[in-house]
């Protein structure tokens, strides 16, 4: 880099820098016009936008003028202020774009000033700064958009602080919950629901996108991840809206689901988290489906008392889970299609792809080991109970395996 002091950027840049604080006003005007954001100083208060100004326009005169050692911190520092202030990152490059254009005049300006810098001169200089332009915004943007990943982060993590505060309660009065609702965007009182998913992989979503899905359905919810579980509070409009967030919920899900049952105030969040996890624990491990606490009354009571309905199912089924394993588990589907054909032998023995006699053999085999008759409708309940019980805790039948 040259040292002579009449290169034409070291001649230009000494009659541009002692006036750095004057040419700062003039380029504070010039965005001020032209970027209403700028003007309003709502967003960007005056005194802010002016010490930027300065700061870079000091910086590109001494790059004009070869100095060496010169780092890109002011406009770094300018991205990371307008990305906390939550300036569109469009309107900063706009900004950086009029602020160019304003130098651009003021360096042309010096140059027919100091009559000795030639239009050559000025081709040669021009390149010069619009690459540096290029390497300028470049700064600003990288800064920009590492400041807004950071704040992105923070308001992911304070937001999911405040939902696992919701959500297992302890918050002290009712002004911290709704404060806690506000914060979230939440209304304090309406209609509410819980949603438990198990997470697929750890720590990974098992409703992807769910929140601007539900968003784009006037949804509102807030959510949280956690090793296991991706667990939210969902503000339906009406009772009517469950429907809605169950379809949604189905069509998004990629592991089981629970949803609690409607409730109508924030602060009943624990207790409606409680629930949803119990409607989380009736569904099938590793089946994507959704199942709501109010539609599965028997499987809800199955896994709101695990150790006693393994207790009951082993005293029922005990003499079946202890035959072979193909034996076991053609007599188990046997009575869990019956089941879900309300007792017909017929439409079972079409799922099962069998005659209906061999369908009626194998329920007498199920009678004859379990001491209990399909006929008779407590006997029926209780085989009911127990099979549930078998398919929703599927370690009991395991464990049962071992103490044989």
């Amino acid at each position: 880099m040259s040292a002579n002091p009449t290169d034409p950027g070291r001649m230009i840049a000494a009659r541009l820098l002692p006036r750095v604080s004057e040419l700062a006003h003039v380029l504070v005007d010039r965005i001020q016009q032209n970027i209403e954001v700028y003007r309003s100083g709502g967003l960007v208060p005056e005194d802010d936008l002016y010490e930027s100004c300065r700061a870079n326009l000091e910086f590109m005169f001494r790059h004009l003028a070869h100095e060496p050692m010169l780092d890109l911190e002011a406009p770094r520092r300018t991205g990371r202020r307008r990305a906390d202030q939550r300036v569109p990152l469009a309107l900063v490059q706009n900004a950086f774009r009029n602020s160019f254009e304003c130098m651009w005049q003021m360096i042309v300006t010096a140059a027919a000033e100091t009559e000795s810098v030639t239009d050559a001169d000025l081709v040669g200089i021009a390149g010069e700064v619009w690459s540096f332009h290029d390497t300028f915004t470049g700064a600003m943007m990288n800064a920009f958009n590492e400041t807004v990943a950071q704040l992105m982060l923070r308001h992911d993590q304070e937001r999911s602080a405040l939902v696992e505060a919701v959500l297992q309660g302890g918050m002290g009065d009712a002004k911290t919950v709704h404060d806690a609702a506000d914060l979230l965007a939440l209304p304090y009182q309406g209609t509410f629901a819980v949603v438990a998913a198990d997470a697929p992989g750890l720590a990974r979503h098992a409703l992807p996108n769910v929140e601007p899905v539900l968003r784009a359905r006037d949804i509102g919810s807030a959510w949280r991840l956690t090793p296991d579980l991706h667990l939210g509070i969902v503000s339906l409009r009406n009772a009517a809206g469950m429907t809605e967030l169950v379809d949604t919920l189905r069509s998004l899900a990629t592991s089981r689901v629970g949803v609690s049952p409607a409730f109508s105030r924030l602060d009943q969040t624990p207790q409606a988290l409680h629930l949803a996890r119990n409607a989380l624990g009736a569904g099938r491990i590793g089946v994507a489906a959704v199942t709501v606490f109010d539609d599965s009354p028997v499987p809800m009571l199955v896994v709101s008392a695990p150790t006693t309905a393994a207790a009951i199912s082993k005293q029922i089924l005990g003499p079946i889970l202890e035959l072979s394993d193909s034996d076991r588990e053609l007599l188990i589907t046997t009575m869990a299609v019956y089941f879900e054909v309300d007792g017909s032998a017929s439409q079972a023995a079409e799922r099962l792809h069998c005659h209906p006699n061999t369908v009626r053999y194998r329920l007498r085999r199920i009678e004859k080991l379990a001491g209990r008759s399909f006929e008779r409708k407590l006997d029926s309940a209780e085989l009911y109970i127990a099979l549930n019980a078998l398919k929703q805790l599927p370690t009991m039948q395991a464990a049962s395996e071992e103490q044989i």
